[in-house]
């Protein structure tokens, strides 16, 4: 039992669980905060535009209500009465489109710069002092006209500067 709970605590710490673990943490906190951004602060301007409607109670009733008594999605929910809440699925498609934007952005941010590390690694690397020599395939220094191990004549002229 002692080598299961330490295989655990050893799984538990690893920088991957607990990079995902945060990753969870706020990605839930951003959904909560992209869903605020949807229902209050989007939609409402663009119900208004649309003659006031609100999204959240925009549905399709899939049952006889001759005498009209049912009036709103709630009221349809509460009675049980099987409908189509088209208004809370658009906006579920808007806070997804959201967050797969900004998770979108968010990696291509994250990609330049892996990319701009590189090329300032790349650039950051010294220029080689050394050549292999084509006889021997022994490393001798850049400016050398004749291979020190295998005394063999380097036939192209060495870059002096």
């Amino acid at each position: 039992m002692k080598k299961i709970l330490q295989e655990f605590r050893e799984f538990a710490v690893k920088g991957n669980v607990v990079d995902l673990a945060v990753g969870v943490i706020i990605g839930g906190a951003f959904g909560k905060i992209v869903t605020s951004l949807v229902n209050d602060i989007i939609m409402p301007p663009i119900g208004k535009l649309l003659g006031g409607v609100d999204f959240k109670n925009l549905y399709i009733k899939l049952f006889d209500d001759p005498d009209h008594t049912i009036t709103s999605l709630d009221q349809a929910i509460k009675a049980g009465k099987p409908v189509i809440a088209y208004g809370q699925f658009i906006n579920v498609v808007l806070d997804f489109l959201i967050v797969a934007f900004c998770v979108f952005m968010l990696v291509k941010g994250i990609n330049l710069l892996r990319r701009l590390k590189k090329e300032e690694e790349a650039a950051e690397a010294p220029a080689p002092s050394e050549k292999e020599c084509p006889h021997c395939l022994s490393q001798i220094p850049l400016l050398a006209t004749r291979c020190k191990y295998c005394t063999s004549v380097l036939e192209e002229e060495p870059a002096r500067g």
